[in-house]
């Protein structure tokens, strides 16, 4: 029993054991719990609708009242400075006419609610169906490319908010737009916005518009396409106006238009008639904004750099900060105020003219003129593509010949009526096809035919990847070579010009053209600065300074001469392009040009006519253009000082070609029918090789016929009775140049042979059906080359006439490879109607020398 007592001992009651605590398992959740957390969610999502809502529309009711029946809050015109940091212009000035919405046509607002907003008449202010499409479409895009905003959120933007893009502005806009429909009706909210929406160039609100942009006071004047192109406005007041952008207006109003006949306001041919029509800027008057074409480049800039919408530019109390020279820009506007610097029209559509003057140093736009009358138009021809003609040689031709580095200022370059494939160029003028010409000569005159022949050498891709690297906007239709001679697709525009020759003066450095400076806020608070690093390197100093130093000749002797500044070294080039108006023939022009440098400033010069027709063409030539640019340079340049261009160490000097070739005798044998030409060596340091040239007596031009390394030549290609008339000179091919042509000699090939009458039997042959009779002395034994047994066979010349190579004609030299020429075209335009054969090909140009006739006239666009 002990034992048992001591075994229990430790033993506790059952109910008196520690037991181990059981882990606790997972609550359920039950279906108690869930509804409990889902009203508790739903109450305060519920919450925060209603405060929100009641944010919204107390929020909008409270500014409404704070503003009364103003609507609208202190503006603060922003300013912009020259490059001295002095005032220049201030920018707001209010262009505002309001009219009620009995004076609005219904056509004006169907077409602005079927752009800007087709449920207006429909929501309250917010359209939540628009905004949800708009989401999908972004969401798809993955970017923003649709707005949701409606007619009334974009008159509350307007009224009350700045132009920032933050959640609580945009919160703010919903709130004042539900206020808006809560104390407007529809058609006060639609006067209130067509009466303050801006429409570029200084016009506020729909009447201000159609009096700025078609001279129309009254709305009901106005035609569909003119309404369709107001509507298209707001989306870009500067991008969509058609003073500024003709084409993209057009295009944007094509789209208002078919919006219009999608929602069934106009019919499919009222749409169609209406998006055909042009633009007239005749039809714009005058503003009580009085700016310049300078001024206006600037704010569009500053748009492009900012992302700040054009309107706030104005108003928002901005220190627009930019590149102008008021001493320049007085300059230009004093003399195209001049009208004698212009041909006189003969009506009221006057000739007009654009300049831009740049600090090539820098990029920096100095001066600008928009048009004779710019102030009162607003199209800004500065910015206009027109082809350049000549002018564009230098960029596409003898630029980036010299960049190649196969040629130098005095390489030799060819001038000859040549095609190349099927595009024939030609030359005006009494001295035309010379030959062989020296490069430096060919631009100083302005001849056609080396530009293009160099362009064929150099090959079209070199050319257009030079002037790509220029800033010309070129497209792959432009790879051909009437590119040689200014023969672009789309053209180029004046500031355009500048800057590509604001390289060759800047030592092959590319500065892009800018005017803004920086652009600070109303709080001091910089919003954009211009990189100034941002030039980069477009060719080598050397090319550089040959490209300026060939066109300082042509300023100085060649056709830029009425370009030359007084003091200070100038080089140019002038150029022009016919007026290509069918069944008109006048040597009048469409385009004259001057684009030139000094060490100082680049300047580029366009005159002609906005509509170009038979009673509206350029009488006379590009020297109008060079005096004006010599004209506006001298006085703008008054206070700068006189600079040079710098020359790199790396510049070969001019290697002087030989004397010309002496004592060039000619002799013909009749034995072997060939002329020997013979005449003493020239005398060089340089390996030289000898160029022969001929023509026949019926010949205008002189063909070369061949190039040998010593002084004798052999002339296989004749014919009897004919005169032949040669030259010779010395080429050298490590400078890439040639002397000019030797004194001429002329020799006639005598024949004793009498004309064959081919009536008669041939007396070798007396039966004409046995042409290889068989000697009856010698059967069996005629040689067919040589039927005659006693007239002994010469190795070296079968066929017995004296043509001992194969390979080489008996012609006359002209066996119609070289077809005739078909155009008839201006020294500086490209324009004479030929084409150009795409597939044409160089054989030793690899394929590059071919064109797709793009030298014909084009449309402005």
């Amino acid at each position: 029993m002990p034992n048992q007592q001591g075994s229990n001992r430790n033993q506790a009651p059952r109910s008196q054991r520690r037991t181990k605590p059981k882990s606790k398992g997972k609550k359920k959740f039950t279906m108690k719990k869930g509804l409990l957390l889902l009203f508790f969610t739903i109450a305060i999502a519920a919450f925060c609708a209603i405060a929100g809502y009641l944010w919204i529309i107390l929020n909008g009711e409270r500014i409404l009242k704070e503003n009364g029946d103003k609507y609208e809050v202190m503006d603060e015109a922003s300013i912009v400075y020259d490059i001295n940091k002095n005032e220049y212009a201030k920018l707001y000035v209010e262009n505002r006419e309001p009219v009620t919405i009995d004076e609005i046509p219904e056509k004006v607002r169907e077409a602005f609610i079927a752009t800007e907003d087709r449920r207006f008449n429909e929501h309250q202010g917010v359209d939540l169906w628009s905004i949800g499409r708009a989401a999908v479409k972004d969401v798809i895009a993955r970017s923003k490319v649709e707005g949701g905003s409606t007619i009334t959120q974009q008159l509350a933007k307007n009224l009350f908010l700045s132009h920032d893009k933050t959640f609580f502005r945009k919160a703010t806009e919903v709130s004042i737009a539900l206020a808006l429909e809560n104390h407007k009706t529809k058609d006060e909210i639609l006067e209130m916005y067509l009466n303050r929406i801006y429409f570029g160039k200084g016009a506020y609100g729909i009447k201000a518009a159609s009096k700025r942009y078609f001279g129309k006071s009254d709305l009901n004047d106005l035609e569909l396409w003119e309404i369709a192109s107001l509507a298209a406005m707001p989306k870009g007041p500067s991008t969509y106006n058609p003073l500024s952008n003709p084409d993209r207006s057009k295009e944007r109003r094509g789209v208002v238009l078919k919006l219009m006949a999608d929602q069934g306001y106009i019919t499919q041919a009222e749409m169609n008639k209406a998006a055909t029509v042009d633009y007239n800027p005749d039809a714009a008057t005058e503003t009580k904004r009085v700016q310049s074409a300078f001024v206006d480049y600037a704010i569009d800039e500053a748009v492009e750099k900012t992302g700040i919408s054009e309107e706030e530019l104005n108003r928002g109390g901005y220190k627009i900060y930019t590149t102008l020279n008021p001493d320049a820009q007085k300059a230009i506007d004093a003399e195209f105020a001049d009208d004698s610097n212009f041909e006189q029209s003969k009506d009221e559509q006057q000739m007009q003219g654009s300049m831009v003057i740049m600090d090539q140093h820098t990029g920096g736009l100095v001066a600008m003129a928009g048009g004779r009358d710019y102030i009162r138009k607003g199209l800004n021809r500065a910015t206009v593509l027109r082809q350049p003609g000549s002018t564009f040689k230098p960029i596409a031709s003898y630029g980036p010949a010299l960049e190649s580095g196969k040629f130098l200022p005095w390489s030799t370059v060819r001038d000859d009526k040549q095609c190349f494939g099927n595009y024939c160029p030609s030359d005006l003028g009494s001295n035309k096809y010379i030959g062989a010409v020296s490069f430096t000569d060919a631009l100083k005159r302005s001849i056609n035919l080396p530009s293009v022949w160099l362009l064929n050498e150099i090959g079209v891709k070199t050319g257009y990847d030079f002037a790509m690297g220029l800033g010309i906007p070129m497209t792959k239709d432009d790879r051909n070579l009437a590119i040689a001679l200014g023969g672009l697709t789309y053209g180029a525009s004046p500031i355009q010009m500048a800057t590509a020759y604001s390289a060759f003066a800047n030592g092959g450095t590319y500065d892009p053209a800018h005017a803004v400076m920086e652009v600070v806020d109303r709080s001091d608070k910089t919003v954009y600065k211009f990189n100034e690093n941002a030039g980069k390197k477009a060719m080598s100093e050397k090319t550089a300074y040959y490209m300026t130093d060939v066109l300082q000749e042509v300023v100085n002797n060649g056709t830029g001469k009425s370009a030359k500044i007084s003091g200070r070294p100038t080089a140019g080039k002038t150029g022009t392009t016919q007026h290509g108006i069918p069944n008109f023939k006048s040597s009048a022009n469409r385009d004259v040009w001057f684009v030139g440098y000094t060490p100082e400033w680049t300047a580029s010069v366009w005159m002609g006519y906005d509509k170009t027709d038979k009673d509206h063409v350029v009488k006379k030539g590009s020297g109008q253009a060079a005096s004006l640019f010599k004209k506006v340079m001298t006085k703008a340049l008054e206070n700068q000082k006189k600079g040079s261009f710098d020359k790199p160490s790396n510049v070969q000097e001019e290697v002087k070609p030989p004397n010309k070739v002496n004592g060039l005798m000619a002799s013909y044998s009749a034995d072997t029918q060939t002329v020997s030409l013979n005449w003493s060596a020239v005398t060089t340091d340089q390996a030289a090789t000898y160029r022969v040239y001929r023509k026949e007596s019926t010949e205008s031009k002189y063909t070369m016929m061949g190039e040998v390394p010593a002084n004798a030549y052999e002339d296989m290609q004749i014919v009897p009775n004919a005169e032949y008339e040669y030259y010779v000179t010395a080429y050298i091919a490590e400078s890439n140049t040639e002397t000019g042509p030797s004194a001429t000699v002329k020799i006639k090939i005598e024949s004793d042979l009498p004309p064959i009458d081919p009536s008669l039997p041939d007396p070798n042959n007396p039966d004409p059906n046995n042409p290889n009779p068989t000697d009856p002395n010698n059967p069996g034994t005629t040689d067919p080359t040589n039927p005659d047994p006693t007239i002994p066979v010469d190795p070296n010349n079968p066929d017995g006439n004296g043509n001992t190579n194969p390979d080489q004609g008996n012609g006359n030299g002209n066996d119609g490879s070289v077809p005739a020429d078909t155009g008839t075209m201006n020294p500086d335009n490209p324009n004479d109607g030929t084409t150009v054969d795409p597939n044409a090909v160089n054989p030793n140009n690899n394929g590059n020398g071919h064109g797709n006739g793009k030298g014909k006239d084009k449309k402005e666009r």
